[in-house]
């Protein structure tokens, strides 16, 4: 994922600037390498922290002008409706149209919509495995619950951030279909293309964001625009290498290959392993180039490591007979499952037909389907190997396993103190918009 904010990070350079973009990606590099290697975990936070504000203030530039220019959300629709056509031909694409503005209308056809995906895979593969697997298996996320002060801290943190993450479509996905609505109109029309079929001069679906802050924004604006997503790309990719360097510095450094090191011994190697890290991202940074656009790349690589991995995490989690050997294979199933169907499709494009139960399926309804499929060989396989495996006793279960550990009390608080309160509240918002954009 660091890789992948690199990434983005060089293009909004790449655009703003007219820098080139491997240049771009090497300045990201170094930026982040430099603050995370002195900070550590501190720098990463009170980053984020502050990040947060610009990113949200900056961002909301887009929606706001957008929707001005287009004479609001009916405005926006009408122009988009009228665009459609011109980039995605009836003749060509006949499972387009009428469908880029409703959530759940368009989804109950794998031919009724732009992506080719029923409601079961967004359901199930998108909204019940990615999305559950990053938000409870994805270090950086766990990470910061983690340095919660007590229980109710650490559950209100995902409780929170349930808000601001149904408000953040206002800033993504809006710009997107601002950019649907504008960017192929006008004098000087910019058509868009995928990132692996671009042409000199060309300009990809990635690139949409910083093209509509420089449409909007004079040297002010543009300047706070430009630096909230840099802000945003830079939080996330800090985020990132400060995990990656902790899991390797302190569980798998520290706990296997040198016990009882002084404490600077550890923080030199921290500091190595940043830098490791920042290696890594850049060449994951170039693998996004061959992907049609960045989402596409980061949900095959959930459908690859994420969805096995949250199976993995919540058979360990709710069953105390769940093995070490079943927790191993089935992992490894489950990941190598989903690289051999992302092959399987490659050789020949044809099979995604097999895999995402639709020939009109896009490359986003075959990683989320994939991700379903593999999520049930890891769980699968889980349970197969652990009936004939010798268990944990139960014993060291405790702290791991739920059933086998004395949960804290989170306090004598009236309801509406406490987290399930604010989830609840949360859960209405989240059915009301479902409602709204049906």
């Amino acid at each position: 994922m660091s890789g992948i904010n690199m990434y983005a990070m060089a293009i909004v350079m790449k655009v703003v600037l007219g820098w080139d973009i491997n240049f771009s990606i090497w300045v990201a590099a170094i930026t982040v390498a430099v603050y995370v290697s002195l900070g550590g975990l501190y720098s990463a936070v009170f980053n984020e922290v502050m990040q947060f504000f610009l990113i949200w203030f900056g961002a909301l530039i887009i929606p706001v002008f957008g929707l001005m220019e287009t004479g609001g959300w009916k405005g926006m629709v009408a122009r988009i409706d009228q665009n459609v056509p011109q980039i995605f031909p009836p003749d060509a694409f006949p499972h387009v149209h009428g469908s880029f503005t409703h959530l759940w209308s368009g989804i109950g056809s794998f031919s009724a919509n732009p992506m080719g995906i029923h409601w079961t895979g967004i359901v199930l593969g998108l909204g019940f495995v990615i999305s559950f697997g990053y938000w409870t298996t994805d270090f950086l996320v766990v990470q910061r619950v983690l340095t919660a002060k007590d229980l109710r801290s650490a559950k209100l943190a995902p409780v929170i951030g349930a808000f601001f993450k149904m408000a953040v479509p206002f800033i993504v996905i809006l710009p997107g279909l601002l950019g649907l609505a504008l960017l192929n109109s006008g004098a000087h029309p910019v058509i868009l293309h995928p990132e692996n079929a671009l042409q000199p001069g060309d300009h990809s679906f990635n690139e949409v964001l910083p093209i509509m802050l420089a449409r909007y924004c004079g040297p002010g604006l543009l300047g706070l625009g430009i630096t909230a997503l840099l802000a945003g790309f830079m939080s996330g990719m800090a985020g990132e290498i400060s995990a990656f360097t902790t899991v390797w510095t302190y569980d798998i450094y520290r706990s296997y290959i040198k016990k009882g090191a002084p404490d600077n011994h550890y923080v030199m190697m921290g500091r190595i392993s940043t830098i490791l890290g920042v290696l890594i991202s850049i060449g994951t940074a170039y693998m996004v180039m061959h992907f049609k656009s960045i989402m596409d790349y980061v949900q095959a690589l959930f459908s690859f490591f994420v969805a096995p991995l949250f199976g993995t995490v919540l058979i360990g989690m709710l069953w105390k007979r769940a093995s070490p050997a079943g927790g191993f294979w089935g992992l490894l199933a489950g990941t190598l499952s989903s690289i051999g169907m992302w092959v399987f499709v490659k050789v020949n494009p044809a099979n995604g037909a097999i895999i995402a139960l639709s020939p009109n399926a896009s490359d986003m309804a075959q990683n989320m389907y994939r991700a379903l499929w593999s999520w049930i060989v890891c769980v699968s396989v889980t349970m197969l190997v652990s009936l004939v495996t010798r268990p944990k006793p139960v014993e060291e279960l405790t702290g791991l396993v739920y059933g086998c550990t004395v949960l804290p009390s989170e306090g004598d608080l009236p309801i509406w103190k406490r987290p399930i309160f604010f989830a609840g509240i949360a859960i209405v918002v989240f059915l009301i918009l479902q409602i709204i954009f049906w």
